[in-house]
């Protein structure tokens, strides 16, 4: 599939520090559609849908990755996790140089080192992403397994240097 297109623009309005749920405004252009009843599932779990996109700000952002084959992954402690079919999440972050542009771009990118565990699915799957500035890739994991739409389908992935969450990367039930 030829690389996806970013249109980069994008906002984040937070009230976390004062209990208030916050607002999104993320847009992005892609390739791919999300079908609608994945795009239902994120929008009650209040995760905008793809319109444009991410900025330079830190942040954080979602894949909505469709495999259409079994994929086998690896990860810390194991080995070949096979994974079916279907659609599948990974929320990310990031705060380094060039925030949530430079790594939603890497991601969206087929050739390229394996770095961290998601790169495993993003060169084998079609790809759109969320980008959410000022967000927390935590916050968003609880929020979506809340929705009662997600399950985990593999313990640790995407979150060795996460306390609090069971995996990063959420399948589409």
């Amino acid at each position: 599939m030829a690389a996806l297109r970013l249109i980069l623009k994008g906002n984040f309005r937070g009230a976390y520090a004062h209990g208030q749920k916050p607002h999104y405004d993320a847009h992005m252009r892609s390739q791919i559609p999300i079908p609608g009843a994945l795009t239902r599932a994120l929008r009650k779990a209040g995760i905008p849908t793809p319109q444009d996109a991410p900025s330079q700000l830190g942040g954080s952002y979602l894949l909505c990755m469709h495999l259409n084959d079994c994929v086998s992954v690896s990860y810390g402690a194991h080995k070949d996790k096979p994974l079916s079919p279907g659609w599948y999440i990974y929320a990310g972050s990031a705060y380094g140089p060039g925030g949530l542009r430079a790594r939603i771009s890497r991601h969206l990118r087929k050739e390229k080192p394996i770095h961290w565990h998601v790169d495993q699915l993003t060169s084998q799957s079609e790809i759109q992403a969320i980008a959410l500035p000022g967000a927390n890739e935590c916050d968003l994991v609880v929020r979506l397994l809340d929705s009662g739409a997600f399950t985990v389908p593999a313990k640790g992935f995407g979150s060795t240097d996460c306390r609090n969450c069971e995996s990063h990367l959420l399948a589409y039930a």
